[in-house]
Parts: structure tokens; C-alpha cells; sequence
């Protein structure tokens, strides 16, 4: 038996990586309303749909190679499609994984890290402008997307591919109305926090400044 095929059937292990997954997705970004279930839904079965492929069954590779007739090697690493399509090899998938793992490591220190300030300033009834809140409006939505990002660059697939664009949109729509939430709670508190910061993604000197407050100790 070739080691392509011992790589998938894993089942058990399907459901032991999509149970952690889902549980890290709706214990730090838990969905409010119908709209944050728009999101957390279509991240949800971004998640099924990766380790399905990654551990169960390799429906990408097989429709690759048994309807458009692309040359797979098929070994173990062969879902490391961008490296196998691209004929970097092992070295590629390697490199893959190490790219991705850096996206999705920051991405869910993000989710993390924001949800702390959230929970602190939702007991002290102020609003959250510290910490990762104090680099982009959104960075639990940031770090969803940067961890999805990084799925698909560690291991792509039809599903997830489809997904991503999708999950972006919802993230964008429910950032929005959020902000209309907020701006009806805090007033020109929020106005003047949202006129000084960026909805996403940190500007460029801000950089620095977000891995410190990634990695340093959270501020009260």
C-alpha cells in the first residue's frame, strides 16, 4: 500500500481536527445574531471541508487528475497542491507548510487576543481601543481570514478555494453593521476611534507594533 493511501481514511481524525477547530471558532468569536451566522457558517464548513480532504478523502486530487487529466504524483505530500503543481516537491510542501503555519499562528493569536479585550471592556462598559484593537477596527475578522489565508496556502482544495472569497464578503458585511452598532452605542467615541484607525489590515508603520501587541503581555 503506497503511503498516498495510508494518508487518508483517517476519519477519527477528521472529527478529533474539526471538533478542536470549531471549538477555537466559537469559543473566542461566539456569533451574536443570524449575520454572525452567516460567517461562522461558512467558516465552519471551510473547516469540514479542509480535513475531509486533508485526512479523509482527496476529492481535489481526484478530480484534478480524473477529469482535467493533471499529472499527480500521488504520495502523501500530493495535497500540498501549490509545491506538486508547481513541481517544487517536498522541499515546496515544506515550505508550504511553514508559510502557512505563520498565517494561521498570527491569525488565531489575533482571534485570541482580541476576544481577551472585548471581554475586558465589555465588563468595564467601554469600549475596546487597546491592545490589537488599538492597530485595526477588527482584528478577531482579521485573524479569521489570515488563518483561513493560511489553510489554503498549507493545503488548498476546490472547497476551500470556493470558500474563501465568500468567507471575506460575509466578514466585510458583518464588520459593517457592527460598526452601525457601535457607533449608535458610543457615539463620536467610536467616530473618532474609526476616523484613526484602518478597518483590517494595520498600516505599514504599524507593523512592528503588531507583533508586539501580539506577543507581549496584554494591556488592562
Amino acid at each position: 500500500m503506497s503511503d498516498f493511501s495510508l494518508h487518508y481514511g483517517h476519519w477519527w481524525w477528521v472529527l478529533v481536527m474539526v471538533l478542536i477547530a470549531s471549538w477555537l471558532l466559537y469559543r473566542f468569536v461566539a456569533p451574536r445574531s443570524w449575520h454572525d451566522w452567516t460567517g461562522a457558517g461558512l467558516v465552519q464548513a471551510f473547516i469540514i471541508a479542509l480535513y475531509a480532504e486533508m485526512y479523509g478523502f482527496p476529492l481535489t486530487i481526484y478530480l484534478l487528475t480524473g477529469f482535467l487529466g493533471i499529472e499527480l504524483p500521488l504520495t502523501g505530500f500530493s495535497g500540498h497542491l501549490w509545491a506538486t503543481l508547481l513541481g517544487y516537491g517536498l522541499a515546496g510542501a515544506m515550505l508550504e507548510m511553514l508559510l502557512g503555519g505563520v498565517f494561521i499562528i498570527i491569525g488565531l493569536m489575533l482571534v485570541i487576543r482580541g476576544w481577551v479585550q472585548v471581554y475586558r471592556a465589555t465588563l468595564q462598559g467601554r469600549l475596546a481601543t487597546q491592545g490589537v484593537y488599538a492597530l485595526v477596527r477588527h482584528p478577531q475578522y482579521t485573524g479569521i481570514m489570515l488563518a483561513v489565508f493560511g489553510q489554503i496556502i498549507h493545503w488548498p482544495t476546490v472547497m476551500t478555494v470556493l470558500l474563501f472569497p465568500l468567507i471575506i464578503y460575509a466578514y466585510v458585511r458583518l464588520a459593517r453593521r457592527e460598526e452601525a452598532r457601535l457607533i449608535e452605542q458610543f457615539g463620536d467615541a467610536y467616530l473618532t476611534y474609526r476616523q484613526h484607525l484602518p478597518m483590517f489590515l494595520p498600516r505599514w508603520q504599524a507593523w512592528g507594533g503588531c507583533l508586539r501587541a501580539l506577543f507581549s503581555p496584554q494591556p488592562d
